[in-house]
């Protein structure tokens, strides 16, 4: 397997070395480039050993155009390449992709909350719903209180298996999200007591999402958790530390952040608000960590400098750190939230941007893992509906007006980006035609896409979803599936909950045979393509 490996290293070298100096991009520079793709493809091994660590990345609302797009914008604004859509988001790097269907048990479009119980839990579910099987209705708290009704998460089961946790977004801790690795909640708005009462239910019978993060299973055993939302874990007469404005969010006169602290040890556990003290952790001793940076979801990417919040990159970096301590393992979930946010703005570039920040993430999270023991998945919950038109020339910015004008029934012309719907101005309030969005400032970071149909709020798609997925049997996430088959795939390469039946039957699990390449692939078959690729 070396000995392949190496083979394939330097017939890699071999063929891209005339590309690094390519000038142009002629015949000759595709055709290598294919062969190039083909030979990598060929030799990537199908690893079939146990994952030991699990990392989860959930981009919230990253679509099919929003990646295709990001990966343009990125180009074009970071790499300075000479077009843009010369460029390449980390995850497109990964060796194994599929689709998954998103619609929720009772919805045809899925939100944040039906979806996380398909992805980390394996069932559908209700929409607005968290952690609940299909028999809880939404907002129903004796449905909830049932504990016959609870789907069981990744991250509990990784618990049950001795491994380390830990939970990571940009967004608030208790978002629908994140919230699916430790909630179960009837109602995916129950972030405190008084969300309970304005339903008319009882918070005594239903406990709230950070009520559940910090004082129940599995929640209160997660080493690192790392967001937003100090609102709603402090009571109406606690001020912000940071904001002196804003105050706290529950009636129940509950400190859960001091009751956090006072359930662990203070040699080895951490509590930070600001960049610079998440930081400052030693995370040689640390082993849990709870850091709330915002009183409500963190600031956009672009938002941050001047401001003492991290990165999501900041983020990760701290939590590996922390988790990898464990002999048995990690899991670790990582959101790129503010995705979500910004689509339903109508904010196109943010949505970019927020998922670079995402990608980049994705790409350390990678750095510091082995793929030989660790299952990494990409994937979203829900697309959204922006769309991506033509027909504008090859490097033209993604975010202008289209260069090349095509004939329209108004005569006026459009974005390279729109949306179906949402908050975006389109109508010309004096002629009540559509806008002449020739003369806007589209470079503006918190620009208003315009929107076809008029709302409040963009809304999510129903399109389906990628995956992307490197490590222990990866290869299985290949393919279109149900949302719900993911954590299948998940369990039976880490051997936890149900897939622990299937441990004594794993090719590989034993060490013998945990990594291998394609039988056919030779030492001759690889010189056979180099040479094609080179005289082609």
């Amino acid at each position: 397997m070396l000995i392949s490996k190496w083979y394939f290293f330097l017939g890699f070298l071999f063929i891209t070395g005339n590309r690094v100096f390519a000038v142009t991009e002629d015949s000759e520079y595709w055709t290598q480039d294919a062969q190039t793709r083909l030979l990598q493809r060929i030799a990537t091994p199908l690893i079939e050993t146990k994952a030991k660590n699990i990392l989860f990345y959930l981009g919230d609302g990253m679509s099919l155009p929003t990646i295709s797009a990001a990966r343009i914008l990125k180009g074009q604004k970071v790499d300075k390449y000479e077009f843009g859509e010369e460029a390449e988001l980390h995850m497109e790097s990964f060796p194994f992709t599929g689709t998954s269907k998103t619609f929720c048990f009772d919805a045809q479009v899925a939100d944040s909350a039906c979806s996380v119980t398909s992805y980390l839990g394996g069932t559908k579910a209700n929409y607005g719903t968290i952690g609940l099987t299909t028999a809880v209705q939404r907002k129903s708290c004796p449905g909830q209180a049932d504990t016959k009704n609870h789907v069981a998460s990744l991250l509990s089961l990784a618990q049950a298996a001795g491994k380390s946790t830990g939970v990571i977004t940009t967004t608030r801790i208790t978002d629908a999200s994140p919230a699916g690795t430790y909630g179960h909640v009837a109602e995916r708005d129950w972030e405190n007591d008084a969300a309970i009462r304005r339903d008319n239910q009882d918070p005594e019978l239903c406990d709230d999402l950070p009520e559940q993060l910090i004082l129940r299973e599995p929640g209160r055993n997660i080493n690192v958790i790392l967001g937003a939302g100090r609102k709603n874990f402090l009571h109406q007469n606690q001020t912000d530390p940071e904001y002196p404005n804003v105050r706290g969010e529950r009636t129940d006169g509950k400190d859960l952040i001091q009751e956090w602290k006072a359930s662990k040890n203070p040699t080895n556990s951490k509590y930070v608000n600001t960049k610079d003290e998440l930081l400052a952790v030693d995370t040689l001793t640390t082993d849990f960590l709870l850091g709330l940076f915002e009183p409500d979801d963190r600031g956009y990417v672009d938002q941050l400098e001047g401001k003492n919040d991290p990165s999501l990159e900041d983020m990760v970096q701290v939590g590996i750190q922390i988790l990898k301590k464990n002999p048995n393992g990690f899991f670790l979930f990582v959101e790129g939230g503010l995705i979500d946010n910004a689509h339903h703005g109508n904010m196109a570039q943010r949505a970019l941007f927020e998922t670079i920040e995402f990608d980049q993430a994705i790409k350390l999270g990678d750095e510091l893992t082995n793929d030989d023991d660790t299952l990494i998945v990409v994937t979203a919950d829900h697309a959204h509906v922006m769309s991506f038109s033509g027909h504008a020339s090859r490097g033209h910015s993604i975010l202008e007006v289209t260069d090349q004008f095509v004939e329209t029934l108004d005569d006026l012309p459009y974005l390279t980006l729109s949306y179906a719907n949402g908050p975006g101005p389109w109508v010309d309030p004096e002629t009540g035609k559509r806008r002449n969005v020739t003369s806007d400032d589209f470079h503006a970071i918190d620009y208003k896409v315009a929107a076809a149909v008029p709302r409040r709020s963009e809304t999510h798609g129903g399109d389906d979803v990628l995956i992307y997925a490197k490590g222990p049997f990866a290869h299985l996430l290949s393919g279109t599936h149900q949302q719900s088959y993911i954590p299948h795939v998940v369990w039976y390469a880490a051997c936890i909950g149900p897939g622990a039946k299937h441990c004594d039957n794993h090719p590989g699990f034993d060490g013998a045979h945990g990594v291998h390449m394609n039988k056919s692939l030779s030492l001759m078959s690889i010189l056979f393509i180099i040479f094609f690729s080179r005289v082609i």
